[in-house]
């Protein structure tokens, strides 16, 4: 989108837009860009949080007075909970065992992915009924069906067929996996009495869950692996920056 903006300003069209990734913004120099801390995904912020993503867009769009650029800059506030002050020891409303140790076993794998979605599945009901709401489902498939294509592509990527038809497996393991990160995250932030933070959710999912050990072999794979789709999103598309000291790459 920042490419776009400079074809958009030459017609006459001004132009802003909201940077996750600051490096690649100063880069491409976008007549005008808010830079913001937030993790990967989110461009307004923590989910439920309204004022406080209406306030975003308000920035985002205050630097249209200005009459040329390139501008950037960053967003002035703390996101909400972010403030250790406001923080109040967030908890996932579920006790997992921990993450399964060997992973060789494309069943095992399975059946702890299993067992942690039927334990969230309560809470994710509830957040879909609190927030009307839900980013899981993009993939067409069910949480038990995206539990065992991940159990068997983290054994046997190469024998694994990808799992939406005419799509590469890169694309394909993309989507199924975001959609099952949605449906933890989702869960995990149900309970309306705490606030949340995303880099706590985060911790969770990435350090505590069979899922973020799942997804963390599979990006150190794809790293060195030779199919291009994989080789494409491993660097940045599969672990989120602050969660890749779990990683082999870093």
């Amino acid at each position: 989108m920042s490419g776009l903006s400079h074809f958009l300003e030459d017609e006459g069209i001004p132009t802003t837009s909201i940077s996750l990734i600051r490096t690649h913004t100063e880069k491409i120099k976008p007549p005008r860009a808010l830079v913001v801390p937030f993790e990967l995904g989110r461009p307004l912020g923590a989910p439920n949080e309204p004022d406080f993503q209406r306030r975003v867009l308000h920035e985002c769009l205050k630097l249209l007075e200005r009459p040329s650029g390139p501008v950037l800059e960053d967003f002035p506030d703390v996101p909400p909970g972010e403030d250790e002050e406001e923080a109040q020891g967030w908890a996932c409303p579920v006790n997992f065992a921990p993450p399964v140790d060997d992973i060789s076993d494309a069943d095992l794998v399975y059946q702890s992915l299993l067992q942690e979605v039927n334990l969230l599945r309560p809470w994710y009901e509830e957040a879909v009924k609190n927030y009307k709401r839900s980013a899981f489902g993009i993939s067409g498939n069910t949480p038990e069906e995206i539990a065992r294509f991940l159990a068997n592509f983290v054994i046997d990527p190469e024998g694994t067929a990808p799992p939406v038809d005419g799509e590469t497996i890169g694309v394909g393991f993309k989507r199924l996996a975001d959609d099952l990160r949605y449906f933890y995250t989702e869960a995990a932030i149900a309970r309306p009495d705490q606030r949340t933070r995303d880099l706590d959710v985060a911790n969770w999912l990435w350090g505590e869950t069979t899922l973020g050990k799942v997804l963390v072999t599979i990006r150190d794979y794809s790293m060195d692996c030779e199919e291009p789709s994989l080789k494409a999103l491993a660097p940045t598309a599969m672990v989120p920056t602050h969660q890749r000291h779990r990683t082999q790459h870093g």
